[in-house]
């Protein structure tokens, strides 16, 4: 079920015309345009603007939210979620202590590339710094932990962040990223247009996804040369959907095989 709310009017020339919407609709709805229909999280006072526009959103059919019992479980949820089917999972916590219990759940989805993107509710834009109650620089904490992080500061910015939060947690090397949004943001309205799913502009990210052919060509000389070749294989065969192509390079060769824990399910 799509409501006709969630559809931008468009001119005689077929192009959309701008509504006026808050940041939160731009959320749900960019979450939409993205394919996103599961979304995991737990509610809190900063993030209830993005809460509110979620229950109606679910309501129409448009999206399903999971309530888990702890944000940590929303942060292991969302990732075991893109492991099995191959999306990008997402996960919604609050200000504070709700964002720092995503932390170890952000931090197994990056060392497991795993793609995920995070929301997390901030305090109000001008009380950012302030010590307010539960304002915690999640932003900075998760820096080590991320392929990216956004804070919000606009909500005219939301739908064009989302859109390349999407594209760099799912290209290259899969991760999460981390979008946090103050409360103010999500209350905040514009004229809205939606950003399509891959229109991004991102000059200083180009990731490498095609191989090396001498490279490639290189290891097959060594593979050859070895005396006693061993074929061990990682997470990253399983995320390239590569297990045709490990057991043909295995079998010409007559290579063993062994495996990493993310690679079990790799041959």
């Amino acid at each position: 079920m799509v409501s006709s709310r969630s559809i931008p009017k468009v001119t005689a020339s077929g192009k959309p015309t701008p509504q006026r919407r808050t940041g939160a609709f731009a959320l749900m709805d960019s979450l939409r345009l993205h394919g996103v229909r599961h979304i995991f999280g737990y509610p809190g006072g900063a993030i209830l603007p993005i809460y509110d526009e979620l229950y109606r959103f679910e309501a129409r059919g448009e999206l399903e939210h999971i309530l888990v019992r702890h944000e940590q479980g929303a942060a292991h949820a969302a990732d075991g979620y893109a492991r099995a089917t191959g999306k990008v999972g997402v996960c919604f916590g609050t200000s504070g202590p709700g964002a720092t219990n995503l932390v170890t759940g952000i931090a197994t989805a990056h060392m497991d590339s795993i793609p995920l993107v995070v929301v997390t509710g901030q305090v109000p834009r001008p009380a950012i710094g302030s010590d307010a109650f539960q304002e915690t620089d999640i932003f900075g904490i998760t820096l080590p932990l991320v392929k990216h992080s956004y804070v919000v500061r606009y909500a005219r910015d939301m739908a064009r962040i989302v859109a390349e939060a999407f594209h760099i947690a799912s290209t290259g090397r899969p991760g999460p990223v981390l979008i946090d949004i103050p409360k103010d943001v999500g209350t905040e309205e514009w004229d809205y247009l939606p950003v399509e799913p891959g229109q991004v502009n991102l000059p200083g990210y180009r990731p490498t996804v095609k191989g090396n052919p001498r490279q490639i060509n290189a290891a097959l000389e060594l593979i050859e040369q070895a005396e006693r070749p061993l074929l061990y294989i990682g997470g990253g065969a399983i995320a390239a959907n590569a297990h045709a192509q490990i057991a043909e390079l295995a079998e010409r060769f007559q290579l063993p095989v062994t495996t990493t824990l993310m690679g079990i399910g790799g041959l």
